[in-house]
């Protein structure tokens, strides 16, 4: 029998009006059968997501001043939904115990996680749903850490006595019964839990776009929309700063094979974005799955002649590193140099103590730092059967003016990555685009 899984993000589910469209996506389809719903998000950009209005209400708790006037906001945005959809519902039990609960410093997590609480209530009534408190089925250890054996089991059994329900996403329960959230992206990490734990077929995750795009559009106009991603090429996309899901939100129906379809509640008829193992062998499009990239980085480079053959050379340099609790990103070398990229900001107030680090543990002949390098990473699985992939990607490049600074491609060549200044960011990545788009 065929199982869906749907989450509905804060756009999705932020007045009424957004309410009756995800009623009308859920009922269309028998098989969707479990729902994720997150916190009521902004109405128009001017607005303020109901979990901001939870942590600044929750703040000015912690702080001993009355939050009368600031829960009453958040009182009067559900009061608003349950009005406009004519429900049969109060939550007043429920905002005496939160508020009564906020003045006496219950938490940071519990303060945000009663948006989806609330919202999954609201949701659970108008769809005449059954509600599954996050809590009774999602779990954390005792070092805050996902429980994902002790979920998949209990939440396993739970689901298998519903036909459907609504499941409030971005949160848990610790051993001790209080409220742990996760963190960015919380409500995709539910819905990948509860898809993994219904044995779902098809994991649906519903927001305002039609699917992931090629590039940044605040950088390329108008970007194609991408048919399927795989979810290695999703990790990359995501590590280099593309808004996609995040891992974590991957990973628990990853290990399953269950494909995520990122789709549109205002636009349901549209295709959207289909996240897969293994693309469909007639899957055509561009050579490159997706472009992304970020700002502000540092290359450390040491130079010293017969390097390669000093045997312990690589780890110590990383030890020297590794040393100043810095993280590195890539490290494109040379036979006799070798570079490390590393976050920009990693280096703020121990950059002497590195570059000293660096030399008592490798004696280079000569280091340099150089900071405001932009990395640019192309991604995509058809790269490894195109001839031709990296020229494009360097001439392309060249032909905009811009001058590389570094190089890195993984074994795999499902990447490229390409470092630039950080003034030449956004050229860079138009270049490339329009080289693999026409």
């Amino acid at each position: 029998m065929e199982i869906k899984v749907v989450k509905f993000g804060g756009s999705s589910l932020a007045d009424a009006e957004q309410f009756k469209k995800v009623k009308e996506i859920i009922f269309a389809d028998p098989a969707r059968r479990f729902v994720v719903p997150s916190a009521p998000g902004k109405r128009c950009s001017s607005d303020t997501k109901v979990t901001d209005m939870l942590y600044s209400c929750y703040e000015m708790a912690s702080r001993g001043e009355n939050i009368d006037e600031a829960f009453d906001k958040i009182r009067d945005r559900y009061n608003g939904i349950i009005s406009e959809l004519g429900l049969d519902l109060s939550l007043e039990t429920e905002f005496d115990a939160i508020k009564y609960a906020f003045r006496h410093k219950s938490g940071r997590d519990f303060a945000a996680s009663r948006g989806e609480y609330l919202n999954g209530i609201i949701l659970a009534k108008y769809l005449d749903f059954p509600f599954i408190d996050a809590a009774s089925v999602i779990f954390f250890k005792q070092d805050g850490t996902f429980d994902a054996d002790r979920t998949n089991t209990v939440l396993s059994v739970t689901l298998e006595k519903y036909n459907h329900a609504v499941i409030p996403g971005f949160y848990g329960s610790m051993p001790n019964d209080t409220i742990k959230t996760f963190s960015r992206g919380g409500s995709d990490i539910t819905g990948s839990i509860v898809a993994r734990a219904a044995n779902a077929t098809l994991y649906e995750n519903w927001t305002d776009v039609s699917g992931f795009l090629m590039a940044d559009p605040r950088i390329i106009d108008n970007p194609q929309p991408i048919s399927y991603i795989t979810y290695r090429e999703l990790r990359e996309l995501s590590y280099m700063g593309a808004t996609v899901l995040h891992e974590d939100a991957v990973f628990p129906v990853r290990i399953m094979g269950i494909p995520i379809n990122i789709k549109n509640t205002n636009k349901p008829d549209d295709r959207g974005t289909m996240i897969v193992s293994e693309a469909p062998e007639n899957d055509e499009g561009p050579v490159i799955t997706g472009i992304a990239g970020k700002k502000n980085f540092s290359i450390i480079t040491i130079e010293k002649d017969m390097m390669n053959q000093e045997i312990g050379f690589g780890r110590r340099m990383l030890e020297a590193i590794e040393k100043n609790r810095i993280s590195f990103e890539h490290l494109p070398s040379g036979i006799d140099t070798m570079s490390v990229v590393v976050a920009e900001n990693a280096l703020v107030g121990k950059r002497e103590q590195v570059i000293l680090d660096i030399c008592k543990a490798v004696d280079p002949d000569h280091i340099s730092i150089q900071d405001g390098i932009a990395l640019v990473a192309v991604v995509g699985r058809r790269m490894v059967s195109s001839y031709g992939t990296a020229a494009k990607v360097f001439s392309a490049i060249s032909a905009a003016g811009v001058n590389i600074r570094t190089i890195d491609q993984g074994s795999s060549e499902l990447n490229i990555i390409v470092g630039v200044k950080n003034e030449d960011f956004e050229t860079a990545m138009n270049a490339i685009y329009k080289a693999f788009v026409k």
